[in-house]
């Protein structure tokens, strides 16, 4: 089932987990059930959430970490507003004093000292918004154009040594970010819903009353590698939520901090988490994502959900991850998967 041309509106980035490419299959999904209300409990990048709501549902996008819930805020909660072009180039420039927290911190980490200090200026006039939508407009934006400038769009090493000279790092930072506000004022629409952009843990998100659908994509435990957003975010984490509440380890090469407790992290903390979350939304349609490489298996995931559904059923769809960059060995980075999707109803 293709996806609407609202849906292809959105400002897509290589943020990890999307579901951008399986949109179609999981609309195909959703679309078997009729629930006005539903829940996107890990919202991620923001893309299911965005379609459902674009399907005409009244949507809750919920997610731990404050870069996810913002993007929300501006695209998913946000029916109207726009952050108009001159306003956004205004924030380019210094328009008081200017405080160099990037510029000391991360100095010749992640980007060149020009582009740390035009980072800092928009930090500072961000600060100075009165209307949160618009700051919302403005942070999900400056997010995406440090994603955009950053070789692999990651912040787990130093340097520049991905760089394999696509556009997003030739063109400048002042342009992504005026490129970054125009794709997310293009997308702001209306559904006529009510919907709403939550920061916060899944297992304490509200359950709704009447009818709903909740969508869970967590992170994928497996053993082979590490599953932390934190981890490979914590720049544009930090950016988001202007490094509050966060203690930066000073001594690591990369200037990182302590990523957030997730019981996702081990096996059986998974399968505890999955176990609450489908006895919490026990009244709800549940549809799950994960993958045939992560924990807990297939057949463990349908006894889990079985505890709390009549029926369930499994979606195989065929994807292949791509973990490496472009050029000489790429394949060797590539693990052909299967992505299931678990329907309990």
């Amino acid at each position: 089932m293709p996806t609407s041309s609202q849906v292809r509106k959105f400002p897509e980035t290589r943020y990890m987990g999307s579901k951008h490419k399986l949109l179609p299959e999981i609309r195909s999904v959703l679309s078997g059930f009729a629930c006005e209300t539903a829940i996107d409990l890990f919202a991620g990048s923001g893309i299911v959430g965005y379609m459902m709501k674009a399907e005409g549902r009244r949507v809750l996008s919920n997610d731990h970490m404050v870069l996810s819930s913002t993007a929300a805020r501006a695209l998913i909660e946000n029916d109207s507003e726009i952050l108009p072009p001159d306003a956004a180039r205004g924030l380019l420039e210094p328009s008081g004093p200017v405080d160099p927290f990037v510029q000391r911190t991360f100095g010749g980490l992640y980007f060149p000292d020009a582009v740390n200090r035009r980072i800092d200026i928009v930090r500072a006039n961000i600060k100075s918004m009165e209307n949160p939508v618009l700051r919302a407009i403005a942070v999900t934006a400056l997010v995406r154009a440090c994603l955009k400038k950053r070789p692999r769009g990651i912040f787990t090493y130093v340097g520049d040594r991905y760089d394999d000279g696509r556009r997003d790092l030739r063109i400048s930072f002042e342009e992504q970010f005026l490129d970054a506000v125009d794709r997310i004022n293009r997308a702001v629409f209306g559904n006529g819903k009510k919907n709403q952009a939550r920061h916060g843990d899944a297992l304490d998100c509200p359950v709704p009353s009447g009818p709903s659908l909740v969508y869970i994509d967590p992170p994928y435990y497996s053993p082979l590698s590490d599953n932390s957003y934190v981890r490979r975010y914590h720049f544009v984490e930090g950016l988001a939520r202007d490094w509050q509440g966060v203690e930066i380890e000073m001594h690591t090469l990369t200037r990182k901090f302590r990523s957030y407790p997730t019981p996702f992290s081990t096996k059986k903390g998974a399968a505890v988490a999955f176990d609450r979350l489908f006895g919490r939304f026990r009244e709800c349609v549940l549809v799950v994502s994960y993958a045939s490489n992560a924990r807990p298996t297939l057949r463990e995931m349908v006894d889990l959900m079985k505890k709390y559904k009549r029926h369930v059923e499994v979606v195989p769809v065929d994807y292949r991850y791509c973990f490496g960059n472009r050029g000489q060995g790429v394949e060797k980075n590539r693990n052909t998967v299967q992505e299931y999707l678990f329907v309990g109803f």
